[in-house]
């Protein structure tokens, strides 16, 4: 079974990006995001609605971080680090499977500039190579084309397809499951 610590936080850095800690000096651009219709599109979840919403999903992330079962970076762009335009992380893992469930969100000033792929692929090399997940998965809403296109050029494959097996705002939805097994030596 995997052992994980994120202590000390793992700060990772791209060509454009930051991947940071959040920490609660960012609710307000988490409000921004989780309370935006076009980034909340196809996150079947409650909008936030006002900072203590957003501050919640914080203490939330900041939950699964010291307990070692999610890690969730803030996503900064590396000349304003201090202005949070996303969120990518594991915020399921499987220890026991080697897997762990993706999941991001992005501000729409920031799409179709690469910077998501960007983020995705570095998150996806640190799972296998720092954490050794055997397999990353992500589940999307079936409408959702643009994060379906990320995964496959990220080189996920539509493992599944659930119809109707997610109950949200009065009606069922479907769900696609992607993953993506780690790469062995020479293949």
């Amino acid at each position: 079974m995997l052992e994980l610590s994120f202590s000390p936080f793992p700060e990772i850095q791209t060509e454009r990006l930051l991947l940071r800690r959040m920490v609660i000096g960012d609710a307000q651009e988490v409000l921004n995001l989780r309370s935006n219709e076009e980034v909340m599109k196809y996150i079947d979840r409650k909008r936030a609605g006002n900072v203590e919403d957003a501050l919640e999903w914080i203490r939330v992330i900041e939950d699964a971080l010291d307990n070692n079962f999610g890690i969730t970076w803030g996503m900064s762009l590396r000349d304003d680090p201090s202005r949070l335009i996303g969120s990518i992380g594991f915020w399921r893992i499987i220890k026991e499977h080697y897997r762990a469930e993706v999941g991001y969100m992005l501000h729409p000033e920031f799409w179709r500039q690469g910077i998501m792929k960007e983020a995705l692929q570095t998150v996806i090399e640190f799972g296998f190579n720092q954490l050794h997940f055997h397999s990353i998965e992500a589940h999307i809403n079936t409408g959702n084309h643009a994060s379906a296109c990320i995964l496959t050029n990220t080189g996920f494959i539509q493992e599944a397809y659930f119809k109707e097996d997610f109950f949200f705002e009065g009606t069922f939805r479907d769900t696609a499951v992607y993953s993506r097994l780690q790469q062995k030596q020479g293949t």
